[in-house]
Order: C-alpha cells, then sequence, then structure tokens
C-alpha cells in the first residue's frame, strides 16, 4: 500500500519541514496491524516525493482483531486485498505519521502550513467500490484534478472484465494539511468498508475533518453513509450537525431512515438570511458568529460586498474561516469576508458603517447584567440601519437561564 505526495514548490525539499519527516532519512512507524514507512525517492530544490508505504501483516490483524472481516468465511481473514489497497488503514498511519501535517500545523514553517501549494497525491492501488465516476464525484469538486488507470481482474482472462481497482493521480493547489484531510476521509469512502468498529468517535472524526468542506460537497449524503458504514442513528447525528439541513434523494441503504424535517436552526438561518437580503444590504455583520454557517451564505452571495464576522472565541473563529473556505473562492470574492475577535459588550468603533447586523442566538449566551451593555453596543456604537435577531425560546429565573418546560 503506496502514497507518494510531490511538490514542485521552490524549493521543493520544504515538504521535508512540513511533512516532519527528513528527506535524508528513512523513518519506520510500528503500527498495530504492520509497520509504516517514510521515505523521499527524490529530494531536489525542483522536485520532492515523499512516500508512505504501509506494510500490512494479516496474520497479526486477525489474531489482534476479532471483528475484522467477519462478514466473509475464516480463510478471509488471513487472504484479502487488505496489505495492497489504500483503505481504512492508510487513513490510520496518515493521522499516525503525519498527524503534525494533518492538522495544519509546522514548526520550522509555520507560514507555509496555510499556504496553497502545487502538489500531486498518487495512490498505487485504491479500491474504489463505485467506479471511476464516483472517484471523480468525491475529489473534483475540492479543486482536484483526477487522473484514474484501471486494472483488469485478470489481464490473461478479459472476458473477466475490470476491476475494482485504480491507481489515482490527484493534482492541485492546495494546503498539504486539506490533501492529507481529503485523503483521511475519503479513501475509506471509496473502498466503502472500515477496519474496526465504527461508533460515535467516528462522528466526532468526520465532523472535525470534514468542518471546512464536507457540508458544502455534493456528494456529502454518500460520504457520510460510507464513512459510518451505514449505521443509521450515527449518519443522522453527522448530517444534522454538519449541514443542519434536509437531505435530497433516496437513502442508498434500506437501513437508512428517510430524510427528517428542516432542523429549527436551518430555518431560523433561512430566515435571517432572507432578510438580510431583500432590503438590499451590501455591508452585512453577523455578531456572535460562531463556527460561520451565516457567513458562509452571505461570502457566496454576490449582493454581499463586504462582511464581518464578531465572535469572542478564537477557536470558533478558526473553524469559521476553514467552513467558509475563501481560498477557494472566486478571486473577485475572496476579500469580502474578514473576521474580528471581540467581545459584544465592549464598545468597538470597527463595528461602525454596516446596513445591517445579524445577531443569531446571541442574546441568550449573556448573562442579565450584560444585556443593557450589548445594547448600547449595538445601537449606540455599531448603529447598523437594520438589525436581524433571533433567540431561543428561554426564562430568566434569580438571574439563571432555565429552559421552558
Amino acid at each position: 500500500m503506496l502514497l507518494t505526495i510531490t511538490t514542485g514548490y521552490d524549493p521543493a525539499t520544504d515538504l521535508g519541514y512540513l511533512l516532519h519527516k527528513h528527506p535524508a532519512r528513512l523513518q519506520t512507524f510500528p503500527l498495530s496491524f504492520g509497520k509504516a514507512h517514510v521515505f523521499y525517492p527524490e529530494a531536489s530544490q525542483e522536485r520532492c516525493t515523499a512516500a508512505l508505504l504501509l506494510e500490512v501483516d494479516p496474520v497479526e490483524l486477525a489474531r489482534g482483531n476479532r471483528h475484522a472481516f467477519s462478514k466473509g468465511s475464516s480463510l478471509a481473514q488471513y487472504v484479502n486485498d487488505r496489505p495492497y489497497t489504500a483503505n481504512s488503514f492508510l487513513s490510520v498511519a496518515i493521522s499516525r505519521v503525519f498527524g503534525t501535517a494533518l492538522a495544519g500545523r509546522s514548526k520550522e514553517r509555520p507560514e507555509l502550513a496555510g499556504q496553497p501549494l502545487p502538489l500531486e497525491a498518487e495512490l498505487s492501488v485504491v479500491a474504489c467500490r463505485g467506479g471511476e465516476d464516483f472517484l471523480r464525484e468525491l475529489f473534483e469538486p475540492l479543486g482536484y484534478e483526477v487522473e484514474a488507470e484501471g486494472f483488469p481482474l485478470d489481464a490473461s482472462i478479459p472476458e473477466w472484465g475490470a476491476s475494482p481497482y485504480y491507481k489515482v493521480r490527484l493534482r492541485g493547489r492546495v494546503r498539504l494539511s486539506d490533501l492529507l484531510t481529503h485523503l483521511y476521509v475519503l479513501v475509506p469512502v471509496l473502498d466503502n468498508e472500515k477496519h474496526y468498529w465504527i461508533g460515535e468517535e467516528e462522528v466526532e472524526k468526520l465532523i472535525h475533518k470534514g468542518e471546512s468542506w464536507l457540508d458544502m460537497h455534493p456528494q456529502k449524503q454518500k460520504i457520510v453513509h460510507r464513512y459510518l458504514q451505514y449505521r443509521k442513528s450515527l449518519t443522522r447525528s453527522a448530517m444534522a450537525r454538519l449541514t443542519e439541513e434536509e437531505t435530497e434523494g433516496e437513502p442508498e441503504s434500506e437501513n437508512i431512515d428517510p430524510p427528517e424535517k428542516v432542523p429549527l436552526n436551518r430555518q431560523r438561518l433561512d430566515a435571517v438570511f432572507d432578510e438580510l437580503k431583500k432590503d438590499g444590504a451590501v455591508r452585512v455583520m453577523d455578531l456572535g458568529c460562531g463556527e460561520g454557517r451565516l457567513l458562509k451564505r452571505l461570502v457566496r452571495d454576490k449582493q454581499f460586498q463586504e462582511v464581518l464576522g464578531v465572535d469572542v472565541s478564537p477557536r470558533a473563529l478558526e473553524i469559521a474561516e476553514r467552513r467558509v473556505g475563501v481560498d477557494r473562492l472566486p478571486l473577485a470574492r475572496q476579500g469580502v469576508l474578514r473576521l474580528l475577535q471581540g467581545s459584544l459588550v465592549y464598545r468597538d468603533e470597527r463595528l461602525t458603517g454596516f446596513d445591517a447586523a445579524a445577531v443569531v442566538e446571541v442574546i441568550e449566551h449573556l448573562e442579565p447584567f450584560q444585556l443593557h451593555a450589548f445594547e448600547k453596543v449595538l445601537f449606540g456604537v455599531a448603529r447598523p440601519q437594520k438589525v436581524v435577531l433571533t433567540t431561543l425560546a428561554v426564562r430568566w429565573v434569580a438571574g439563571r437561564e432555565v429552559s421552558p418546560q
């Protein structure tokens, strides 16, 4: 099982700093199912290639995991395609071996870690249970140029037809962390199999890894269903948290429940967006923007020429920036969004001059004594021409917020 990542960035050997793996050394990492080796077939200033080679031991795997490959006979636990095709083992290895790069961090080249680079990833063999069309449907919406070379089941017996295996190359100008994240999530989706038990922690992984791109992906429903192995309670939870919108079309499996009603949060966002749009607002701000669900919709609408997101939480702003995906927008829209860390109860002149302000489910998080200060900031300092405000149904008892019965 082999993955290579190549760049022509100058100097190309900076790839070693981003991956935290020295180009002049072979490094080996023990894994529960075998070993992972990292080496560099080529490393020059003009071109650098890092290789991740997995050695999967099916005997040790079967001994250590009684659930593995339980669908087949006992022989299938030892004789299968797992050691040779890119699958969920590769995702585990990426997380274990390239964890720092996957998180988008680099001690030696921090600015480069956040910069889109010319990158090419090659998977020597990947099982694509859905065909080449599905492979393209997964990666092309993310901006990759896709090359796929299919393999026959047996070259000496052409009447057997094609196999589900492909050699795949992905080319694009992306951040290394984004490339690794897309591979981490989508390779098991292509294979449509996982070698370990699927539980709630897999939902958390999917939400975390997909927070900046998955909710906008045209194949998000298939991705969620396959990633979570058609566990209906888990897929419902993931879809609600990712998009908070009604899924479309028929479910892929009879084990998947029909689409549910549009959640109230999504209905509120729809109403706020419609209010901001119908009055022709051009400069708008989202006060208490959180993780950027409304911001993403505003930035993608050409009516809004300046969008400001304000939140007290730096972590929420980081997620909002990734969710909006400014670097994936057309160049003409990449300067529309500004993010600002700040409190809504302190005077801030940077909030002035906007046509409209959205305050979506914010005031219920303020203490009663902060409400007057917030009122002064919003109507005395910021003074937008229009305010669209929503709040959950709550009541206050002795200074404490109490949910209605």
